[in-house]
């Protein structure tokens, strides 16, 4: 039992601490275009992250789905069989990049019109667009490398990885919109940057020649493609349920407080972005683990590392919330460049109302990966979709109706724990 404990904390401290760096790409952005683009900068943001979180998503699903399998079968599965999956997940990614690079070409303006860009956002929200889906193969290919290194029992070089990336965002961040002034493109170009940073660091895992998987010629197997897509298919939903709540939080602002809301909400949103980073971290960390002990037969490691799971969630949520009560408003105004009175009165009141919500994203989160690293894709996807696609939207939209901002606020929270219900059934059939 030590010895699992240690290896539960191993590998959940250091991914912690690489979401957490990986999710200070956007709040970075946040940060640094509040304070010199304003709250139309904010607001042009806002609009654009949701593109964000659905190149992020797809990156996961796949580096995700791919890895499980890797893990799964990492103990019992040939040297070329681990190659192939290694090598489907890179094609797919590389086919998918062409895909995203001509939308960013030809498509930025009228995605920035439909995601509710107005005059006053439109130039900022179409620059932000175009660069990040010009950058997505980097994107992309830096969450495969990612999610594999880590599987391949390297998760110290994967939280280096992120957190170099993320920490040379910000440098960039600063250096692009203010020495150099180029605004939103700058802020975007720093973003796009992180992930080749990122990747020169996990470098080092195939340098040193201490990788289990390689890259190889492969003819395409549909099966592999299929199998890939499911196992990630709950990571993809939970990222782009992000952008999905995003953008549906943003129309409905719009029609209620206008784009100082948006831009209140921009500040709750990328901060519950890095909230939810954290669970993500936890959940991310006990997958190798999980499915490793599962690929063997070892339920009693299973069922234990999943029970320290749900426990560290929980008091993750406590001490999140602990900290946005008492440090609301100095969060608001870290964000707040032009000192707006009602964007700090919307954005302090939604904090505390949005994060109540986050007392149930963590059993949600880790229950999810739990049941897809047990190769339950079809339990796990049920919960993504009721969180991130269904519940959300029909439930957002009613409260908000009803209650006005405070319905919106805590729309999240009936959301959430409506899930949890489903996320314990779930479990409990599968045990």
């Amino acid at each position: 039992m030590g010895n699992v404990f240690q290896t539960f904390v191993r590998y959940v401290a250091r991914n912690i601490m690489g979401m957490i760096g990986l999710s200070c790409y956007i709040l970075a952005d946040t940060y640094f275009i509040a304070k010199g683009l304003g709250a139309n900068g904010l607001t042009a943001l806002n609009l654009a992250i949701p593109v964000y979180s659905f190149i992020y998503g797809i990156g996961m699903m796949i580096g995700m789905g791919g890895a499980t399998r890797y893990s799964i079968e990492k103990e019992i599965a040939s040297k070329e069989m681990r190659d192939i999956g290694f090598s489907h997940a890179v094609w797919m990614v590389a086919v998918i990049s062409l895909i995203f690079m001509m939308m960013g070409i030809f498509m930025s303006q009228i995605m920035a019109h439909l995601l509710g860009a107005d005059e006053t956002t439109m130039a900022d929200t179409t620059s932000y667009l175009r660069v990040i889906l010009l950058f997505s193969p980097m994107f992309l290919m830096n969450q495969v490398i990612l999610c594999f290194v880590r599987n391949d029992q390297n998760p110290g070089l994967s939280m280096t990885a992120m957190l170099m990336g993320s920490f040379a965002n910000i440098i960039l961040d600063y250096i692009l919109i203010f020495p150099f002034n180029l605004g939103m493109f700058g802020a975007a170009l720093a973003t796009g940057c992180a992930p080749v940073i990122s990747m020169i660091v996990l470098s080092i895992h195939f340098i040193k020649k201490k990788n289990g998987f390689a890259l190889r010629k492969i003819k395409w197997q549909g099966k592999r493609i299929i199998d890939i897509i499911m196992l990630g298919m709950t990571s993809f939903i939970g990222e782009v349920s992000s952008g999905i709540v995003i953008i549906i939080f943003n129309l409905i602002i719009l029609n209620l407080t206008g784009n100082i809301g948006v831009a209140a909400y921009g500040i709750v949103a990328n901060l519950s972005l890095v909230a939810t980073a954290i669970y993500n971290g936890l959940a991310q960390g006990v997958q190798p683990i999980i499915s490793e002990a599962y690929g063997i037969g070892d339920k009693a490691t299973v069922s234990l590392i999943y029970r320290y799971a749900v426990v560290t969630g929980v008091l993750l949520s406590i001490v999140i919330y602990i900290f946005i009560s008492v440090f609301c408003d100095p969060i608001v105004a870290l964000f707040n460049g032009e000192n707006n009175e009602m964007l700090t009165q919307i954005a302090a009141v939604g904090l505390k109302q949005y994060f109540t919500a986050f007392f149930f994203v963590g059993f949600n989160i880790v229950t999810i990966i739990y049941l897809n690293s047990i190769d339950c894709p079809k339990q796990a996807f049920v919960i993504s979709i009721m969180r991130g696609f269904v519940a959300i939207i029909i439930i957002a939209i009613v409260m908000a109706y009803l209650f006005g901002m405070t319905g919106v606020w805590f729309s999240f929270l009936v959301c959430e724990a409506i899930t949890v219900v489903i996320s314990f059934g779930l479990y409990k059939s599968t045990k």
